[in-house]
């Protein structure tokens, strides 16, 4: 078969979807001669798949075809447009909406069997004593271990409408036989906001993980912890937070600053310009507030850092943002798929689009940014960091940059001193997190009767843990590198009694034990205590 043959298919299957683009997106919006171009395109292309199905050498799937095709086509026009499949689609809106139905289990898979990690608080599990540890043997019935048993394949048997039942065996440590659970799905609310507590006397923290539709609500329940323990300043820390709901990122800003400020505008070829702008509402207008960024902030996160700057209403400290000011549209297909296709750019309140350069149909170049930042040194030196955008204006004057992401106005430095090959081996391999498990999971009785984080920690050294997981690497055939061992030991502590406090205990447990000594953490309190919380025209 010659290269013209053999491509056939797929060049049929381009000028389909093509087709079915055109019809889709555009037969509503022209008149006249360009109607008819688009019908006469859409009865050629209905045409050839006519002499497709008819006369083709081979037995086709013109539905698998057209679904691979379909991202391949987007990803030509920008790195954001997409398009989603109806099962991830399902499960990008339960994650964003931050409820599904289901028994309120976490759960990892270890030699073809789950193991619940943990039990989410008030869901169904719970109230029938469903306990972390246990390891799921059987549901509805029907043994459930071996090859079957997959991360989506344990999500179908477990997830399902509100209301029905689902019967589960497991097998529970220090019980003889297997216990049956029957269980009634129910609604399992997932929050954004991973912590809430004092980092001082004084200064309060919110850790926001990603911005849904239930960001704004679960800002204002953390503000009024943080209020009972009367907090005079605030740290929001964005780092990680990849973005979700631009209107949360806009309603959580509005708290922080006066009336009639310009928070972000859209504007696209077909979107005219739609400002949005704060009410004068928000009870938070005048508290001293930081904001935590890195490089993996983005999108939402990105708007709540850039209009904080722009206003000089707050600091942002860290490293410089993702660089995505892209605005995506979903818009669904009858089967429940989906494409997120950009229709505008975001800008900041001084008329910056943060968006990053990009060439479309080459993602692996964009993909490749963060990488590059990190070869030519930008983690850990604040020269190294390129601005070459438009320059744009502060509200008093201070300069910023478009077309990369919001570097901060105070720069900390990614510390990566304890890091060796050593560690680089054993953590791609994946023996931190079986280590981890491993141990939490046959010291977990013990564990949780500890109570608080800092006692667990007394307890993983005084029980020798971080030789423990040497000897485990021994095990796996890791040689012993001593040297490397002693520089890397304290970023070795660091993720493993992390891991396993997160293990054992809740998410904030587990954000405070990584902040008790974080760089960015303490570069943050420092401007709190010196008063330099508000940015300052040079």
């Amino acid at each position: 078969m010659n290269k013209k043959s053999r491509f056939a298919p797929i060049a049929i299957a381009i000028s389909v979807i093509v087709g079915m683009f055109l019809g889709m997106f555009f037969s509503n919006r022209f008149t006249g001669s360009k109607l008819n171009i688009v019908n006469t395109t859409s009865n050629k292309i209905n045409y050839l798949l006519h002499i497709l199905d008819n006369q083709y050498v081979d037995t086709i799937n013109v539905s698998d075809i057209v679904e691979a095709t379909m991202p391949k086509i987007l990803s030509e026009l920008d790195p954001h447009s997409s398009y989603i499949s109806a099962e991830d689609a399902k499960v990008a809106n339960d994650d964003l909406k931050m409820s599904f139905s289901g028994v309120g289990v976490q759960f990892t898979i270890k030699n073809d069997t789950v193991y619940i990690t943990n039990i989410i608080k008030g869901g169904p599990s719970e109230k029938v004593g469903l306990c972390a540890g246990d390891r799921i043997v059987s549901v509805d019935g029907k043994p459930y271990v071996g090859k079957v048993v997959t991360n989506n394949e344990t999500l179908h048997r477990l997830k399902g409408d509100k209301g029905t039942k689902v019967k589960i065996g497991v097998i529970r440590h220090g019980e003889k036989k297997p216990l049956t659970f029957t269980i009634v799905r129910g609604d399992i609310p997932i929050t954004s906001i991973d912590a809430a507590y004092m980092l001082t006397n004084s200064l309060g923290y919110i850790k926001v993980a990603k911005f849904s539709e239930s960001t704004y609500a679960e800002l204002l329940t953390a503000l009024a912890k943080l209020q009972q323990e009367d907090f005079k300043g605030l740290v929001i820390d964005l780092r990680g937070n990849t973005g979700g709901y631009m209107m949360s990122a806009i309603q959580m800003v509005n708290e922080f600053l006066p009336a009639d400020r310009l928070i972000v505008y859209t504007q696209g070829r077909k979107m005219p310009r739609e400002d949005f702008k704060s009410d004068g509402r928000g009870s938070y207008q005048n508290i001293p507030l930081i904001v935590l960024t890195d490089e993996t902030s983005a999108s939402a996160s990105e708007i709540f850092a850039g209009a904080i700057q722009d206003n000089d209403r707050g600091m942002i400290v860290g490293r410089r943002t993702f660089g995505k000011g892209l605005v995506q549209q979903p818009i669904p297909f009858s089967d429940g798929s989906l494409i997120h296709l950009t229709i505008a750019r975001y800008y900041t309140p001084s008329g910056r689009c943060i968006q990053k350069p990009y060439t479309g149909g080459d993602i692996q170049d964009y993909e490749m940014d963060i990488v590059r930042r990190y070869q030519r040194g930008e983690f850990f030196n604040e020269d190294s960091i390129r601005q070459s955008g438009e320059k744009f204006k502060t509200s008093i004057g201070r300069e910023v940059y478009g077309g990369g992401g919001i570097v901060p106005d105070v720069f900390v430095a990614e510390d990566t001193t304890a890091f060796t090959s050593y560690y680089q081996e054993v953590a791609t391999q994946g023996l931190i997190n079986q280590f981890c498990f491993e141990y939490s999971d046959s010291h977990r009785k013990e564990l949780e009767s500890l109570g608080d984080a800092d006692k667990v920690v007394d307890h993983l050294k005084n029980n020798h843990v971080i030789e423990k997981f040497i000897r485990f690497c021994d095990s796996k055939g890791i040689k012993r590198r001593n040297n490397m061992i002693l520089q890397s030991r304290k970023l070795f502590e660091d993720v493993i009694f992390g891991a396993i406090i997160y293990n054992i205990m809740d998410i904030e447990e587990y954000v405070k034990y990584f902040n008790h000594d974080d760089i960015t953490i303490q570069r943050a309190i420092k401007l709190y205590k010196d008063g330099e919380t508000k940015p300052k025209l040079n």
